[in-house]
């Protein structure tokens, strides 16, 4: 489609531009009266957001065509993504109405057009097929992160944060461009489709060349998604950061890096990918999965900051999703879907539990949950709980089902050894979220620890995110069947 008709399909993104918008004249407003813009920018943002959800669902049964001229593609993949994305959005801008990094800053209008900004890039990302929309969506991304990162200006540790993530970002960024030069260069196409026929026509000698393309691409989007040796940014900026961008970080940025990767290699469908068999993509992906879930859960053994934790714990579920990844088949795919949309709900109702514990009492350490559930906070007391074992994997809750499909996936595929060092790495998970329970539930109070307070809003959040981890237990057909008619089209290539 041409870009006219492209925008009847493109409707999402435009009403999170006009949200930013609306935000941007709102703080123009506010500072030319003097005045701070308050919480009307966040509501602003919480009512473009869920705007732009209710505008893609639609678009599930839409037949699927390329947009922009080939530039970005519409079909049930990215449409997946999206109503993912906006979810991750309107939560992210829920939690930061009530967090006490963010509330009442004075550029609080702008954190809030930064939010919406990424959110929209993280769409363009969901549907990017071409490599030159994928690369200046993923940037888009990045900068944007760079400055929440950085958002607490005089808090040395969020200087420090945004500062390390722009340096790894950069090396990252330009690795990945330089790949998608040779992948140029190779097939003589920029979008998704003329690659994966440009790929089934090369000949033995050019192989080698095109596998070193991949392997500097997969820098871009191993950067992005936190997986070893790309991870080396997440501890550090998901401690300095605010805690709702912490979990947009770990949350949206994530599922936006597994589209993109997943959209680039699963080109055209399993016809297309036969050629990869002879390049030793399986065996690099292996490789980076067992690295990932591995250093992230043993990393994890030995941290006292809640939000180095759930980063390390972050890098480790990267590293079980690679495994679907690795299958290289649709299996494999519509299992990392599935694992994605439970990990939503479990990570960001932990990170949602632990900002209010951080604002009640001003820590982030594990001390913090020291007897939360005899001081007032039984509710996220038990909601955390579900999170942390939910995320260990522990049946019936969601993340058993996740970690289920992934695995199963990759048995069918013939990785009985990674599904070994899968469960594993799930046992080993399973001590240090479990000393984050014995910390709220054994463990006694200190003198002078604050009760929690519980505000209606966050109270509902936690109590429909705890819901939906468990609740997946009882009927999740619905979302395998999203999933199903999920996969990644090309539409006439």
């Amino acid at each position: 489609m041409g870009t006219t008709a492209s925008l009847a399909w493109f409707r999402p993104e435009l009403v999170l531009t006009a949200g930013i918008l609306a935000v941007v004249a709102l703080d123009l407003l506010a500072t030319a009266a003097r005045r701070p813009v308050g919480s009307t920018a966040g509501l602003v943002s919480f009512v473009a957001t869920a705007v732009a959800i209710a505008c893609a669902v639609p678009l599930l049964g839409a037949p699927g065509g390329w947009l922009f001229g080939r530039m970005l593609v519409l079909d049930g993949f990215s449409v997946f993504f999206k109503l993912l994305l906006g979810l991750a959005l309107v939560a992210v801008v829920w939690m930061s109405l009530g967090s006490r990094e963010v509330r009442g800053r004075p550029n609080e209008g702008e954190y809030y057009t930064l939010v919406l900004a990424s959110g929209l890039a993280m769409f363009l990302m969901a549907g990017a097929a071409n490599l030159l929309m994928a690369y200046l969506a993923l940037e888009f991304v990045s900068l944007v992160s760079y400055v929440l990162t950085g958002f607490l200006r005089h808090d040395r540790r969020s200087s420090e944060a945004a500062l390390k993530y722009l340096i790894y970002g950069a090396v990252a960024s330009g690795s990945m461009i330089y790949g998608m030069s040779w992948i140029f260069g190779l097939t003589g196409a920029m979008d998704y489709a003329g690659i994966a026929a440009g790929v089934g026509a090369l000949d033995a000698a050019s192989r080698p060349a095109f596998f070193f393309a991949l392997v500097l691409v997969l820098t871009g989007f191993g950067y992005k998604i936190a997986a070893v040796p790309f991870h080396m940014w997440a501890p550090d900026v998901y401690t300095g950061a605010p805690i709702p961008v912490t979990a947009f970080l770990a949350v949206g940025s994530k599922a936006a890096g597994f589209a993109m990767l997943m959209r680039f290699f699963f080109l055209g469908g399993e016809a297309s990918r036969a050629s990869f068999d002879a390049i030793p993509l399986r065996e690099l992906g292996a490789i980076v999965a067992v690295a990932t879930m591995t250093l992230g859960n043993l990393a994890a053994l030995s941290q006292t900051n809640m939000k180095r934790l759930l980063a390390y714990s972050s890098i480790a579920h990267a590293g079980y999703a690679l495994l679907g990844f690795v299958v290289l088949a649709d299996s494999g795919l519509e299992a990392v879907l599935f694992y994605l949309a439970v990990y939503y709900a479990m990570n960001l109702g932990a990170f949602w539990v632990l900002m209010l514990v951080a604002d009640a009492s001003g820590r982030e350490d594990i001390e913090a949950f020291r007897g939360l559930a005899r001081r007032g906070g039984a509710v996220p007391a038990v909601a955390m709980a579900v999170f942390l074992f939910s995320l260990a994997g522990i049946p019936p809750l969601a993340g058993f089902f996740g970690k289920y499909f992934v695995f199963k996936a990759a048995l069918e595929g013939g990785l009985v050894a990674l599904v070994v060092i899968g469960l594993v790495n799930s046992v080993v998970s399973l001590y240090y979220y479990a000393r984050v329970v014995k910390a709220m539930f054994l463990d006694d109070a200190r003198d002078g620890d604050p009760a929690i307070r519980l505000r209606p809003g966050d109270l509902g959040a936690v109590a429909v995110l705890s819901v939906a981890t468990v609740g997946l237990v009882l009927n999740f057909n619905w979302l395998l069947d999203l999933v199903y008619a999920s996969r990644p089209v090309l539409p006439g290539s």
